[in-house]
C-alpha cells in the first residue's frame, strides 16, 4: 500500500494558493462561455498596448462580475483597498466603475482573495 508524503509545512500555504487560483480560473473558464474569444477591433493595436476594460477582456469581466457580488457591503471595498494597500477608490475604479484593470499582481491578489470569501460563504445573487 502507498501512502502519501506529508506536504512540508513551509509549502502548504503556496499549494494552498495554487489550488485557488487553478479553481478560480477553472471556475471563471466554465462560467464564461467566451472567455476565450476575444472581440478583433477595426483597426490593429499597436505591438505592447495596453488592454482596456471592455469586450477584449471577457475574463477580467467574469472576475469583475464575481467580486460585485462579494463587495456590496458597506465597508467592504475599504476593506479590500486595507488588504490590497490601497485605496478603496481605487478598488471602486476596478470593480464598479470599469474603466481601470490592475496589475497582474493586484489580480491575481484579487482572486485569491475571492476565493478565500467564496469559500466562507456564497455570495447573494
Amino acid at each position: 500500500m502507498l501512502t502519501q508524503p506529508s506536504t512540508p509545512a513551509q509549502l502548504r500555504i503556496p499549494f494552498a494558493l495554487a489550488d485557488l487560483l487553478a479553481e478560480s480560473a477553472e471556475l471563471i473558464a466554465k462560467e464564461s462561455v467566451k472567455a476565450y474569444r476575444i472581440v478583433k477591433n477595426s483597426r490593429r493595436a499597436d505591438r505592447g498596448q495596453t488592454l482596456h476594460p471592455g469586450k477584449q477582456t471577457p475574463l477580467w469581466n467574469a472576475l469583475r462580475a464575481e467580486l460585485r457580488l462579494h463587495l456590496l457591503k458597506y465597508g467592504a471595498q475599504a476593506n479590500l483597498g486595507r488588504l490590497l494597500g490601497l485605496p478603496r477608490q481605487r478598488i471602486n475604479a476596478f470593480v464598479t466603475g470599469g474603466g481601470q484593470m490592475p496589475d497582474a499582481e493586484r489580480t491575481l491578489q484579487l482572486l485569491a482573495w475571492l476565493m478565500a470569501e467564496q469559500k466562507k460563504a456564497p455570495a447573494k445573487k
